[in-house]
C-alpha cells in the first residue's frame, strides 16, 4: 500500500510558511488550535520544519518581547526542540509507521522536497482498525 493512500493533502491543511512574522505564527496558531504546524518555504514549497506553538511562546519569553516586536522578529529566527521527520511520497508504508511511533504526523514530500500534506497517526491507525490494513 501507497503512502499517498493515507495522505491529508497541503490544500485542506493549515501550514506556516517561513517567512512570516512571529505574530503571524502565533496568530495561525490561535486560529486553527493546533499545537504544532509544519513550515515550508513559501516560493518553492519545500519542507523545511515543524514548530511547536511553545516554540513560540520559549523564543518570545527569551528576548522579553513585547506584542508590538512580534512584528519584528521572523519565524525563521525561531528554532525547534523538535525534529519532525518528513517522509518521501514513494517510502514503504514500514518506514512510515516507523517515523509515526516517534510523531503525531508525518510531513509527506515528493522526490524533490515539495511539501504536499501530511499523514497523521490516527489516520493510520484507522485504516488497521478498519480492516484496510497498511500492506
Amino acid at each position: 500500500m501507497n503512502v499517498l493512500f493515507f495522505l491529508t493533502p497541503k490544500n485542506v491543511l493549515s501550514y506556516l510558511t517561513s517567512d512570516m512574522t512571529v505574530r503571524q505564527a502565533l496568530e495561525k496558531f490561535k486560529e486553527r488550535g493546533y499545537s504544532m504546524l509544519p513550515v515550508i518555504e513559501r516560493e518553492t514549497g519545500l519542507y523545511i520544519r515543524s514548530v511547536r506553538a511553545n516554540d513560540l511562546l520559549d523564543y518570545i519569553m527569551k528576548y522579553r518581547l513585547s506584542f508590538n516586536e512580534l512584528e519584528e522578529h521572523k519565524l525563521a529566527n525561531v528554532n525547534s526542540l523538535w525534529e519532525i521527520k518528513p517522509v518521501s511520497a514513494d517510502a514503504e508504508v514500514s518506514s512510515l509507521l516507523d517515523v509515526l511511533l516517534n510523531q503525531n504526523y508525518a510531513p509527506v514530500v515528493d522526490s524533490r522536497g515539495i511539501f504536499i500534506g501530511i499523514v497523521t497517526r490516527s489516520a493510520a491507525l484507522k485504516a488497521v482498525k478498519s480492516g484496510e490494513g497498511l500492506k
